[in-house]
């Protein structure tokens, strides 16, 4: 649920337009990650706080993207990414995606309120129930787990983070950055 996350998620798709890339997502656990590297939110450092925000909502005027700072960020986003994580691999995702960083960065909605889960889930036209069923389960878990500890072994601090072969782009300001890098690559 990064802010960040959200804005370089609205630039994906003229990226992979531009350059027929293939994105293979993985549905991580940003506070997983921040403990295995000893890394925090910028929030939390007082400094980064009162610019982050700042510099996020230049971002969104650049890209021409809707952008609200959410009143409940930082919310606790583990039984989102366990949703995300199980439909990685299916065509809903992007849906769902979208639905829920419209939900938290457009709309400024607590994504720890189940409605509002509820309601994101079911505009992204998943059955809910199937959803729901994902949450809890052991090897969902244990995916999203072995997900964190993936992008930590590639050297992982935050998010959103891009791996391009051996070359590796942290935060959504570095998107002509992994342009280039595709463009070399290909």
């Amino acid at each position: 649920m990064s802010p960040a996350s959200y804005l370089a998620w609205t630039q994906l798709p003229r990226l992979v337009e531009e350059t027929e890339a293939q994105i293979i997502y993985r549905p991580v656990f940003v506070p997983g990650i921040f403990k295995a590297t000893g890394n925090s939110s910028p929030i939390l450092v007082p400094a980064k706080n009162k610019w982050f925000f700042d510099d996020l909502s230049r971002f969104a005027k650049r890209y021409k993207v809707p952008f609200r700072i959410n009143d409940t960020f930082p919310m606790s986003s583990v039984y989102v990414m366990r949703g995300l994580n199980a439909f990685v691999t299916k065509v809903e995702f992007q849906k769902l995606c979208d639905e829920f960083f419209s939900a938290v960065w457009i709309e400024n909605q607590n994504i720890e309120d189940p409605d509002v889960v509820k309601a994101a889930v079911r505009r992204s036209e998943i059955p809910f129930e199937e959803y729901i069923g994902t949450l809890n389960d052991p090897a969902n878990k244990r995916a999203l787990f072995e997900a964190t500890e993936y992008a930590v072994s590639r050297g992982v601090f935050g998010v959103p983070t891009f791996l391009i072969g051996t070359e590796m782009h942290w935060g959504q300001d570095r998107m002509g950055f992994v342009r280039r890098a595709l463009a070399a690559d290909s």
